[in-house]
């Protein structure tokens, strides 16, 4: 089986953890692309949905699907994302589509946070992919050179602004053996809106696409 033919294979399986009468949240990034397609055939059957990004609310729309503002919310059941990397303490890595921020705000709200994802994005250690931070642009450099003081190679997302304003620094070369850590560090630079890492909020159940079906892993596991 190919990467899309895992990934669609989870995101279908996230069916089974949608309650009736709910308000979804839904991610952003290929995996919810085929999220999106699996939720269009119980739409009738939920109250509608908050979106993490710009273009997961066009797709939602475009499959007939009802989008609410996320401010009239405080809560909600059940967030579905995927990861770019995920480890064993359902710690991941999240930013590859430039929607972290909006990400973590929804993931913190939720009672629920389902990760699905293929086999390829279950690692051991994170930091092969590489770290994004959110950061308020006039703050480039002094991150730039904070990251470096901590073994990290920032670089640049080009062409990229996301929905809230404000560019993107990919880090290379963290090897994150302690992600809580990390992920405080980083968050307490001035100018950083947030880090890409979801180590305080990870996720409590793991859909993982694998050839040989779907993989279930529970927090409460370890």
């Amino acid at each position: 089986m190919t990467l899309n033919q895992l990934k669609k294979q989870a995101a279908w399986a996230a069916l089974d953890y949608i309650p009736p009468g709910s308000i979804v949240g839904v991610g952003t990034g290929t995996t919810i692309f085929y999220f999106i397609e699996a939720l269009s055939t119980i739409k009738n059957l939920i109250y509608g949905t908050v979106s993490s990004s710009n273009h997961s609310t066009l797709l939602l729309k475009k499959q007939g699907i009802r989008v609410f503002n996320l401010k009239n919310f405080s809560s909600i059941t059940n967030y579905f994302d995927s990861a770019d990397e995920i480890n064993n303490r359902m710690q991941m890595i999240k930013g590859g589509g430039a929607a972290l921020t909006r990400e973590k705000i929804i993931a913190a709200m939720a009672k629920n946070f389902i990760c699905i994802i293929d086999k390829s994005k279950k690692v051991d250690i994170l930091g092969n992919f590489p770290l994004p931070i959110e950061i308020i642009p006039m703050a480039i450099s002094y991150i730039s050179q904070e990251i470096i003081k901590i073994g990290g190679k920032p670089k640049y997302r080009k062409n990229v602004i996301t929905d809230n304003g404000n560019i993107i620094i990919d880090v290379y070369d963290l090897c994150i053996e302690d992600p809580l850590l990390m992920e405080k560090k980083i968050n307490s630079l001035p100018g950083v809106v947030t880090v890409g890492l979801f180590a305080e909020r990870s996720a409590d159940i793991l859909l993982v696409g694998t050839p040989k079906g779907i993989k279930t892993i529970k927090k409460n596991n370890f």
